[in-house]
């Protein structure tokens, strides 16, 4: 009974619920960089580096799965069992990667200058020591030495 009761107590604490609904926002957003990543960037990468294919259709035969094949996709390489270097799928998910790293950053950032603006208020709402309190404080320091 005491393991449930545990387990119960540390499930509804607020950190935990924080932290699942900060994985939910964090996965929609992911998504929604992807589809801009996907939808909105590299076809303007594609069409500038040329042949006006997707992005993620670059890529570099290392060996083809039969000799002298000529593959006009990525799917199709994949499909007639060749080696190959797909390139520009790995570019783009870094491109996601780096997005989703600065927003992440921009955001911990902003909630540390909003953090640190709060502590400064609590701080300065503290009353003064009293006279007591001050000279009790110094018997303790005495009484650690």
């Amino acid at each position: 009974m005491g393991f449930i009761q545990d387990f119960k107590s540390f499930a509804v604490k607020g950190n935990v619920i924080d932290l699942a609904v900060g994985v939910v926002i964090g996965a929609a957003f992911g998504k929604i960089v992807t589809a801009a990543v996907d939808d909105i960037i590299m076809p303007f990468i594609g069409r500038a580096t040329g042949e006006g294919k997707k992005f993620t259709d670059k890529f570099y035969v290392l060996k083809a799965g039969k000799e002298g094949d000529v593959y006009k996709s990525l799917q199709e390489a994949k499909a007639a069992a060749a080696n190959v270097f797909a390139y520009g799928d790995f570019i783009q998910t870094i491109v996601d990667f780096l997005i989703i790293a600065f927003c992440i950053f921009l955001f911990i950032k902003i909630f540390n200058r909003f953090k640190a603006k709060e502590e400064a208020k609590t701080v300065a709402a503290l009353p003064a020591p009293t006279h007591t309190e001050k000279l009790l404080t110094e018997i303790r320091d005495l009484l650690k030495k």
